[in-house]
Order: C-alpha cells, then structure tokens, then sequence
C-alpha cells in the first residue's frame, strides 16, 4: 500500500502541480478572449437565456433527450458539492483567504472554459438507442479522429467516478450523519447504496428528476442559512473583503526567507479548489449538457456559464464570507470544522445539525449525478454492454465508502481527476475553430471571427 501511496503522491504532484494550473487557467483565458469576454460583457444575455427562461427550458419535447434546464442541474448536482463547504474551507486553510480571490479568477475564466465544453459535447453528441450522448469521449474520437485519447478519458472518467463521485461522497455522507445525528455508518451505507440504486437505475431521465428538485431547493435554503449567518455578522464583512483582497497578492517573504511564498500559495489553492468545485477543465459536465434537448449548443453553453457562476462565485463566495466573518479562519481548524465552527458561532448547535444536513444532500447529488458520467464513459467503453453491472457495483460501492476509511481512495480521486482534464484540455483546444464568437449570437453581435 505504501508503494501506491508514493506513486500516487508522485502522479498528483505532477498532475495538480503548477504546469497544470497554468494550463486550466490558460485555457480559460484563450476561451475568454476568443469569444470577446462574453461572461462578462453579455452577463445580461446568458442571464436571460438560462436564470431568467427556465420555465421554457425546463420542458423537453423529444424523448431522447432531456430539458436544457435539467441537464444544467444535473451538471450542477455534479459540481455543488463538498467542494463548495470543504472545498472552500480547505482552500482558507491553505492557502488564506487570498485563495478565495484565485477561486474567482478561476470561475471567471473557467465559464469560458465550459461553455467551449459545452458546445462541443453537442455539437459532437450521437443519437443511440432513441437518446442522445456525448461528452468529450465523442468529441476527441469524432473531431480529432483520435480513439484512444478518447479511451483514455473514458476510463479515467470512470474511475473518477467510482472514486471521487461515489465513495468519497459516500463517506462525507456518512461521517456527517453519525457526527451530528449518531447514525451508524452501515445504517447509512445500507439506505444510501438503497436509495442511489433506485435513482440510478432509472436512468437519466430519473436522475434528472430528482436533480431537477432537490439542487434548486437545497440551494435556496443553503443561501438562506448562510445569509443569515452574514446578517449578524455584517459589520465584518468589509474586512472580509479586503482580507481576500490583500492575501491574494501578499509578497511578503515567508520565514525561510522566499518572497511571495504566501501568494503561491494562495494561487495554487485557490485554482485548484476553484476547479475541484466547479469542474472547469475536467471534462465531466459536458457529458450531461448533450443530452439536452436543443438544436442550439451556443444556448447549452451559456447553461454552463450559469452553472459555474452559481456553483463558485456564488456559493463558494458565501461560505468563504462565512468563514471570515466569523474568524474560523484564525481558530486552527481545518476542513469541515471550520466551516461548522462559522455556522455554529451564529446558530448555535441548529447551525451544526444544519451544515450536516446540508453536506449529505450536496454529497448525495453529487454522487448521483457523477453515476451518470461513469456510466456513459462506461458504456463508451464497452459499447453499451454491462450496463446493470456497471449501476449495481456503483450503489454497492456507495455503502463501502459508508463503511472505510478513504484518504487514500481521496488521493487517488483527486489524480484521476486531473488526468480526466489532460486529454480533454488538449481536445478542446484543438477543435476551438468549432467554437466561434460569430456564432455566438449572429443576430445581437458583430461577424468578427478569432
């Protein structure tokens, strides 16, 4: 074990080290300047093509495919994780509260990236068996006529899927319902692997269902605890702000002496914690958004900019504000502690049992919703073939990861993660003639080609 420990620590300092961060955020920048910074000057256009038009785009009229609304939430479910209450928290950790400055960057740029993600998945999607599929599998097997890069982000994927979209959820699931409400571990696993084999098993069509409540809802009810832990805490939100803004480019020198180490820091964190949350790069959400039921994969696209926008710079904004305006920052804690210290310091223990709740339904979404992308990265890879093998081992590995420890099965997740966004990185930036600014939106903008 100790030998996989040293390859895997190896794989992930190389994976997740700075080339790596450079290349996501260079991506993103690439996709930003080429479609004319569209998140950002037509803020008003993608608003009104997704937050503000979901009662039309919730409603789907071919029956292989499903609404542009559902996929966006199903890809949401995916990203809203405990990425966004660990995540965060990890990344102050860290990295100060100037990582929360690079996490923004990183959203900033990385809706860019998805929208890029996006189209192509639909552009690129086939129709088999009366649905449609896609995702990056197809778009670097039928854009770059390149089958085995395409292979190889399919079996990352999926066992990216087993790993950090089931069993690590899985256990934050557990974990957070025997700390706070004393349920057993295989009580747990048993109801969960019970009830991820119900939805799954009912296909896309089910998980999009159940996504398609519950992400609204816990999101609304999230933002509402976590406001009002900011409205007592309100006089400190100001310096919340300048904390992130002055740590973000802090070249002081550390004790050893090496100036900007503090900001290092801060930018390695805050990107990659930034990624863990939205999955910019990774290549995952684009598999869901071809599904949509759309002739237009611009308008799928701007889905994904919402779904970053809501995921990062929203709820990640929120908790971190949290987290600051409460000093949980400056107790020593760590992780998930500090986070239910923020909650806790306001709500007392209701904030405890709240954040708890709160974890096991964004873990459960999460965990659902990435049964999806190891299922058509699995049958991309079989053909079709095995496909109740494939959802029964997923809800049977969802009550091992109830019962086990993972930090291992965490390490290993995280570098399968970031081997899932190499070839999908490179595929996206190969075929980004495919994803034109004149296209974008021809009746509202200029014919300017990049």
């Amino acid at each position: 074990m100790s030998e996989l420990e040293r390859i895997n620590t190896w794989l992930n300092q190389m994976v997740w080290g700075p080339y790596m961060l450079l290349l996501l955020l260079g991506v993103g920048i690439f996709f930003t300047v080429k479609l004319h910074f569209f998140p950002v000057v037509h803020f008003g256009t993608w608003w009104k093509k997704t937050a503000l038009s979901f009662r039309k785009a919730s409603g789907s009229h071919d029956k292989g495919a499903v609404s542009p609304f559902r996929a966006m939430v199903t890809a949401l479910a995916g990203s809203i994780g405990t990425g966004n209450i660990v995540g965060v928290a990890n990344a102050i950790a860290l990295g100060g509260a100037g990582a929360v400055f690079w996490m923004w960057i990183a959203a900033l740029f990385g809706m860019s990236t998805v929208m890029a993600e996006n189209v192509l998945g639909v552009k690129y999607r086939v129709r088999r068996n009366g649905r449609y599929i896609g995702g990056p599998m197809y778009y670097i097997e039928k854009g770059l006529h390149c089958k085995w890069l395409a292979v190889v982000f399919a079996l990352f994927c999926t066992l990216a899927a087993f790993g950090m979209g089931n069993m690590t959820q899985a256990n934050s699931v557990s974990g957070a319902l025997a700390n706070s409400f004393g349920i057993m571990p295989a009580v747990s696993g048993i109801i969960l692997a019970a009830l991820v084999g119900i939805i799954i098993f009912g296909g896309i069509e089910r998980i999009t269902a159940l996504t398609e409540k519950l992400v609204p809802f816990m999101a609304v009810v999230y933002t509402l605890a976590v406001m009002a832990v900011l409205a007592v805490n309100v006089r400190a939100i100001p310096a919340a702000f300048g904390e992130i803004f002055m740590q973000a480019f802090d070249c002081r020198a550390a004790a050893g002496g090496l100036m900007g180490y503090g900001m290092a820091r801060a930018v390695k964190y805050g990107i990659s914690r930034g990624v863990f949350s939205n999955e910019a790069g990774l290549g995952s959400s684009p598999i869901v958004h071809s599904s949509a039921d759309t002739d237009d994969p611009y308008e799928q696209g701007m889905w994904g900019i919402f779904q970053v926008f809501i995921d990062t710079m929203v709820l990640c904004t929120l908790m971190a504000l949290c987290i600051l305006t409460a000093k949980a920052d400056k107790t020593g804690l760590d992780g998930v502690a500090m986070s239910m210290y923020s909650f806790e310091s306001v709500l007392g223990y209701a904030g405890n049992l709240f954040l708890s709740l709160s974890i096991v339904l964004f873990a459960f979404a999460t965990l659902v919703s990435w049964s999806y992308y190891g299922e058509k990265s699995f049958e991309y890879l079989t053909g079709g073939r095995w496909i109740p093998l494939y959802r029964g081992l997923y809800a049977a590995l969802s009550l091992v990861g109830c019962l086990t420890s993972l930090s291992l099965v965490w390490d290993i997740s995280d570098t399968l993660n970031g081997l899932m966004a190499i070839p999908n990185l490179a595929a996206i930036l190969l075929l980004s003639s495919h994803v034109r600014y004149d296209e974008l939106c021809p009746c509202q903008m200029p014919k300017n080609k990049v």
